[in-house]
């Protein structure tokens, strides 16, 4: 088994639920974050995730005896083979990490960032040594959600993404290889375009956000779950393919295209964005929606209609 020794840095929601995966695929896991009441609340997410762990087919899910926590990046990092960074989205605040953990790391260890929207190549100037240093982007929650987005830079040393995604793929993950970098990724980007349109919509009066909401899992959620859109449109087009979905709708697309909106969030925009999903969401705890969201997760991923 590959990377015996995991150091996960910060205890988030991301870094929590990295954690208890690594945990549950039997691998010792070492916890660094100094914010007050970080380590109760990480062993509470283990707990709670455990169930759905155990679901997925991992039997030592829940198990804290082989989590460690501790206040100190370098302690964590020290003698780890694999480290998940899941640092706050600041380039200095990556930066100092990185600072901290570099006397420490063993040489051929991977450093793999869970970062969302910061480049890597930025990031990388934070280090004397790049050469282990990889993004490794997942869905929230990573325990549950099969992506993960995988880059490296020119610094990255041959056969590192290969030994990440081996590791990652065994724990059930779907990875996906970016060509070149970019501001938010891949699937950050796609679920920003959408909800631009989203807002657009209902702040244009075409809709409430509680329309909108249904509009997206009665229909287009429901195909994307299972393929992506451009081979759902390929699908669309009949015997033609893709070619006879652009013949058909390709003009309609561009005229969506020029239409669609472009909201700035500006402090009122986001106060009317607030506002309206409040209201659509009236009487319903934070708990109890995630709870909803993920046992209606694990049922796909169960039922097999998810890649793993």
């Amino acid at each position: 088994m590959e990377f015996h020794r995991i150091a996960v840095l910060g205890a988030g929601v991301i870094g929590a639920s990295w954690t208890a995966l690594f945990a549950a695929s039997g691998r010792e896991v070492v916890v660094a974050d100094p914010g007050e009441g970080a380590e109760e609340k990480l062993y509470g997410f283990v707990e709670a995730a455990a169930p759905t762990l155990q679901a997925l087919g991992w039997e030592r899910a829940g198990d804290t005896g082989r989590i460690r926590f501790v206040t100190k990046a370098a302690e964590a990092a020290e003698g780890a083979d694999f480290i998940q960074e899941n640092a706050p989205e600041r380039l200095e605040v990556k930066h100092r990490l990185f600072a901290e953990i570099s006397p420490v790391l063993k040489k051929e260890a991977i450093l793999a960032s869970s970062s969302s929207g910061l480049k890597l190549s930025d990031m990388a100037t934070g280090l004397p040594d790049a050469g282990g240093l990889i993004l490794a982007h997942p869905f929230n929650p990573p325990h549950l959600i099969p992506l993960v987005e995988l880059l490296g830079t020119q610094a990255t040393r041959a056969g590192v993404l290969d030994r990440a995604e081996a590791f990652y793929t065994s724990l059930g993950k779907t990875c996906v290889r970016l060509n070149r970098e970019v501001t938010g990724h891949i699937a950050n980007r796609l679920q920003a375009a959408v909800f631009r349109e989203a807002v657009h919509l209902a702040l244009s009066g075409v809709a409430d956000f509680a329309e909108i909401e249904k509009a997206m899992t009665a229909g287009p959620g429901l195909r994307w779950s299972v393929m992506g859109p451009s081979t759902l449109f390929h699908l669309g087009g009949g015997a033609a393919g893709m070619e006879g979905f652009l013949k058909h709708l390709g003009d309609p697309m561009q005229s969506w295209w020029e239409d669609l909106g472009r909201p700035d969030l500006t402090p009122e925009v986001r106060a009317q964005i607030a506002k309206g999903v409040s209201a659509m969401l009236a009487g319903q705890s934070l708990t109890d929606l995630a709870a909803e969201r993920d046992a209606a997760i694990l049922a796909a991923l169960t039922g097999g209609r998810l890649p793993r």
